[in-house]
């Protein structure tokens, strides 16, 4: 009678092991998955950022890579409807009120974006946290004021800031329509851009041929996202992961 009292109990246990075995096997599986990247393009206006993430997308596609596009700000939430206002002059509002909103239309991307990352697809953005204080900032907003509200968003893998000569910038198609394409302030937010920059960050001149710079982002862009697969997502500006 013991002793089947013992059988049934080394049983139990070799099942309980087994159970606890395939948990610890899903786990890893689960933390292995490759995830996507988050590549952020910055730069003054007109510096190619749009040209340059649609043709990296194409780009990334026809290797076979899933890639979603997304622009910030983001003009068609109800919030965007107010920036986009603001940007074509057609509102006024205060300094900060602005530099609020824009960060208000990051967050309300996030959880798409932290869904779309971890299900394996790579994130090209046009613009983000970082355009937010450099343009604020150059309006002479106090840049650590400027920065908090983004403290927590999702950390790029990848910053490819897109510098061009000034003279290049103002002979672009259509340079002058929005509320901040003026040389002077222009000069203004590339300063604090350096001043952003960080060891994930790229710098790419933008004054050449489309081609060549697509090219040369292309490179980066490939091995970013070849080494940040099995990496944990971050959070920008603070410690801890994107859960």
């Amino acid at each position: 009678m013991v002793h089947h009292v013992d059988e049934t109990i080394v049983q139990i246990l070799s099942s309980h092991k087994v159970f606890i075995n395939y948990q610890n096997t899903i786990r890893m599986k689960v933390s292995t998955t490759p995830r996507g990247s988050l590549i952020v393009f910055e730069g003054c206006d007109r510096s190619g950022k749009t040209t340059q993430c649609a043709k990296l997308v194409e780009s990334l596609q026809a290797q076979g890579e899933e890639v979603k596009l997304m622009k910030f700000p983001d003009r068609t939430t109800t919030i965007g409807t107010l920036i986009n206002n603001y940007l074509q002059m057609s509102q006024e509002l205060d300094d900060r009120v602005v530099h609020l909103l824009f960060s208000a239309n990051r967050w309300e991307a996030i959880e798409s974006m932290k869904k779309t990352l971890k299900a394996g697809t790579t994130l090209i953005v046009d613009r983000y946290a970082f355009s937010g204080i450099a343009y604020s900032a150059a309006k002479g907003l106090d840049l650590e004021w400027c920065r908090s509200p983004d403290i927590g968003l999702i950390k790029p893998d990848k910053v490819i800031y897109l510098s061009v000569n000034e003279q290049i910038m103002s002979e672009r198609a259509n340079y002058g329509n929005e509320r901040y394409e003026k040389i002077d302030f222009q000069k203004r937010v590339h300063n604090i851009f350096l001043q952003l920059q960080e060891p994930y960050w790229q710098n790419v001149s933008a004054d050449g041929s489309i081609d060549v710079i697509h090219k040369e982002i292309n490179t980066i862009v490939s091995e970013t996202i070849r080494d940040s697969k099995v990496k944990p997502l971050l959070k920008l500006w603070t410690d801890g992961e994107i859960l």
